[in-house]
């Protein structure tokens, strides 16, 4: 079945060029555009897409500010986050309103349909190329709000662990099976189980624990 997208960005010419890298990448297919806040929301109720790639710098009414709307009228409605901006606290501010996944907007193909893909299978996806930004203002957050506390054993498996550090670090599912050698589906299983026992289901909030806990560090 083929995943409907929507493009959400102030400039012609960068909606043209997404729309032609999506072309490329079977089950996927454009449906519509935007070009800012008020046409989001309108395009999203007349369209009903299954992924909204969001631009961040729009003229009127912000990405940031789209994305608060759009998350207080379909909180359901899943989006990945096109920008050019590494912004840390940018960064964390789209994740924490909903934002499901962070790509910035030089990214090649391949990454894309992995971004796509990950939305796709109710995952989260956080650029590699960012993965450090986020953690450092996850530490910085940490040292600000909780300077000499630890908070209470995570009490996770190695496996949990070594699962959990590459999910913080932006790895997909499919790429964090292949370098551990497991199957989907049993990486899948581990990353809700992780979820479940931390009782946390979004990146920022799995990044933020796992620099509180020393689970990963600057240096990874």
């Amino acid at each position: 079945m083929t995943c409907n997208l929507l493009l959400v960005d102030d400039h012609s010419l960068i909606r043209a060029g997404v729309r032609a890298l999506v072309q490329d990448i079977p089950g996927y297919a454009v449906i519509g555009e935007a070009s800012d806040g008020a046409q989001l929301l309108e395009a999203v109720e007349r369209l009903n897409p299954d992924i909204i790639l969001l631009d961040l710098s729009m003229r009127g009414t912000g990405g940031l500010d789209a994305l608060r709307q759009l998350k207080a009228a379909r909180p359901q409605s899943k989006v990945l986050i096109l920008s050019m901006h590494t912004d840390p606290q940018l960064i964390m501010q789209a994740l924490e309103i909903g934002a499901h996944g962070y790509l910035l907007k030089d990214t090649t193909a391949t990454e894309l349909a992995q971004a796509l893909d990950a939305l796709r299978g109710n995952e989260r996806y956080l650029s590699p190329a960012i993965a450090h930004t986020v953690i450092n203002q996850a530490l910085t957050q940490v040292q600000r709000n909780l300077p000499a506390e630890r908070a209470e054993t995570h009490n996770l498996t190695g496996r949990q662990l070594e699962i959990l550090r590459l999910i913080v670090r932006g790895k997909s599912t499919r790429e964090i099976a292949h370098g551990l050698g497991l199957s989907i589906k049993t990486v899948e299983t581990h990353r809700s189980q992780v979820m479940k026992r931390l009782q946390i289901f979004d990146v920022a909030g799995l990044v933020l624990f796992a620099v509180r806990e020393q689970i990963i560090s600057l240096d990874d």
